[in-house]
């Protein structure tokens, strides 16, 4: 059974993010005390992976979807988002498993209602972007081109953007807390050919916490034309063994 709202689901493909400013004279000032101000350059560059475990609620036109999240992310680039959701609001009684895989060369979207698919395109684009911990860390190395953008207003506080554009995948501006330097709001275009093409997705990022010396954010709001999506995270590990197996279909 299809529904319109879930092949927008496959748009959760973590796109890589920067960091924030405070009188940052060019984007890369900017990126230098966004690494600072999460733990450093030395204490990121010790973390090798990570497992979150939470909660997504999704708040669609036909009603409230609530269930479990899991990443994994393994450097340089492996990540996997598994989520297992309960239909019952809408009537549906089997629930719903997606789990999106990268093994660092190809992806795989595995859906238990609507059937497998492999990612190509823009989505595999992003997924390779993806470094792990921070893409911000070689940024240059990787090829991106860093613009720093006039100030904005998110929630009432000054932040400073910067326009980030890969070689190939989605430009990303991100927005930066000025006085704190926290990443809390991206916005990229995503394309989603199972959604009808281009998605627009805002990420807005609350709620931060050490964790290992790192600063992450444990909510995360996702958004788009169809719907939001909030996760709220209930636990972070680092350095755990993760097999490879688990990113490959």
């Amino acid at each position: 059974m299809k529904h319109a709202f879930l092949p927008v689901l496959l748009s959760f493909v973590l796109v890589p993010v920067a960091a924030p400013p405070a009188r940052a004279q060019t984007a890369d000032d900017v990126i230098q005390k966004h690494i600072a101000a999460i733990g450093g350059r030395d204490a990121l560059q010790k973390i090798t992976s990570r497992r979150s475990t939470g909660t997504i609620t999704i708040a669609t036109a036909q009603g409230n979807i609530g269930g479990t999240i899991e990443f994994d992310t393994k450097a340089p680039n492996k990540s996997r988002i598994a989520m297992e959701l309960d239909l019952s609001a809408m009537g549906i009684a089997d629930k719903m498993v997606i789990d999106t895989k990268f093994n660092g060369t190809t992806g795989v979207s595995l859906n238990s209602l609507q059937g497998d698919a492999e990612l190509s395109g823009n989505q595999l684009d992003n997924m390779r972007n993806n470094v792990f911990p921070t893409s911000l860390l070689t940024y240059k190395e990787l090829g991106y081109t860093m613009e720093l953008l006039p100030k904005e207003q998110v929630n009432g506080k000054d932040t400073f953007v910067i326009r980030a554009s890969p070689k190939t995948g989605s430009v990303t501006k991100l927005y930066f807390v000025a006085t704190s330097y926290m990443l809390v709001k991206t916005v990229a275009t995503i394309n989603v050919p199972m959604a009808g093409g281009d998605v627009e997705q805002t990420s807005e990022q609350s709620d931060f916490r050490k964790v290992d010396g790192i600063t992450l954010p444990f909510t995360l709001t996702r958004s788009d034309a169809v719907q939001t999506a909030t996760i709220k995270l209930t636990k972070v590990e680092h350095n755990v063994a993760l097999d490879d197996k688990i990113f490959s279909k």
